[in-house]
């Protein structure tokens, strides 16, 4: 990044702040009124009633869950990480402490654990925040908060909500089968059981996701500077990695699939069903790491227009139809539904793999570049053109 423009990170981060402090204000009146949501398609009462409070009491975790990934953002732009590993951790060994005493001690239950998560990560979003203000790491790209942020934010929309579509089309797609579950005969147990996977699966999802993430910046970089060799090698790097996790993962899993119940509950209905699932479990996370690679590759890239059509054809065209079809029709219930998950990952990989191994990486270097020049100087003279203008203009 050029040294006159080195800024300009700052201004960017303000900028997502706002917008995603705009866009939580939707988000926290739907978890507001999640327990009607739930009730309008025949949920469970007493899970739909649950669920509600539990959304509710999650609400202030809203703004500080978006201020986080943007500082988070912010710092891995600039090879920063360790900061985030540190207070992450300090983070994380205070949030059982908040859990042990808002879930148990208190009595509080779900309530708590909902209050425990919001205030671990105003926790963690304000140690980050400080990094950021007194850290000679960032003098250069943090100069303070600045109108600059406001008049930046179309261009952050114009990357971000594709990008969001992207991810929000995947992630959505596991929350209606939770949806999809509690639709299933002795709902109670599927629910349980599903969400047990779904615990799973995003406890070896960190993995891969954090690999998506230091590749999309690093792709990023590299195009951004015009190397288009180290961004095809970041590409392959970032992809055998992946693989080799998937592999780990996929067998350790295949290793625990009859005890790992047993870390959840002791009711042997629920831990001998949850061994049975976790064979197609292990197959959703070794295409789930793949695909989170290709996912930050194509974020890297700028193809979040792209990657989002993907998404929507592998999911909901063909993923959540067939395990509508394999749990309900062929009556699989909770296999038939992973099982549609799995076809769908399968896709999405197979197609995101065609388009990365169809890429010219020169004529990608020189688009991107293009792209980034064209996008500033509209901004920037858009800017100028409000800042300049006539004062008299200005009142109209």
């Amino acid at each position: 990044m050029e040294q006159n423009s080195i800024h300009m990170l700052g201004i960017h981060m303000q900028s997502a702040m706002s917008a995603l402090l705009i866009v939580c204000i939707p988000i926290a009146i739907i978890w507001a009124n999640m327990r009607h949501i739930l009730l309008a398609p025949h949920q469970d009462p007493i899970i739909s009633r649950e669920a509600g409070i539990y959304a509710l009491y999650l609400i202030p975790s809203l703004p500080a869950y978006g201020f986080f990934q943007c500082h988070v953002k912010f710092l891995q732009s600039q090879n920063i990480v360790f900061p985030t590993v540190i207070t992450t951790a300090i983070t994380s060994a205070l949030h059982i402490l908040f859990c042990w005493t808002l879930v148990l001690k208190s009595g509080l239950g779900s309530k708590g654990a909902a209050v425990a998560n919001s205030i671990s990560y105003w926790i963690n979003v304000i140690l980050l925040a400080l990094y950021v203000r007194f850290s000679s790491s960032c003098t250069k790209t943090w100069i303070g908060f600045s109108k600059e942020g406001l008049h930046d934010i179309p261009k952050f929309l114009r990357v971000s909500v594709p990008s969001a579509l992207m991810v929000c089309l995947e992630s959505w797609t596991f929350e209606v089968m939770v949806l999809l579950s509690g639709l299933l005969p002795n709902p109670k147990l599927q629910t349980s059981v599903l969400s047990i996977c779904l615990n799973t699966s995003g406890i070896f999802w960190m993995i891969p996701f954090g690999l998506a993430a230091a590749a999309s910046t690093r792709i990023s970089n590299e195009m951004g500077a015009s190397h288009p060799k180290a961004a095809r090698l970041a590409v392959n790097v970032t992809l055998f990695l992946a693989t080799i996790e998937a592999i780990l993962v996929f067998s350790l899993l295949i290793l625990i699939r009859n005890i790992w119940g047993l870390a959840f509950s002791n009711a042997k209905e629920v831990v001998k069903y949850v061994a049975s699932l976790m064979p197609l479990l292990a197959s959703v996370a070794f295409l789930d790491s793949i695909q989170t690679a290709f996912s930050g590759i194509a974020r890297g890239c700028r193809w979040q227009k792209l990657g989002a059509f993907v998404n929507l054809g592998s999911y909901y065209l063909v993923g959540v139809p067939l395990a509508v079809v394999l749990a309900f029709v062929a009556h699989l219930k909770g296999k038939g539904l992973w099982s549609g998950i799995i076809c769908a990952l399968a896709l999405q990989v197979f197609c995101l793999l065609f388009i990365t191994l169809r890429t010219n990486w020169e004529k990608e270097v020189m688009h991107f570049c293009v792209e980034t020049t064209y996008t500033h100087l509209v901004l920037y003279n858009e800017l100028a053109f409000f800042l300049l203008r006539p004062k008299k203009h200005r009142k109209e």
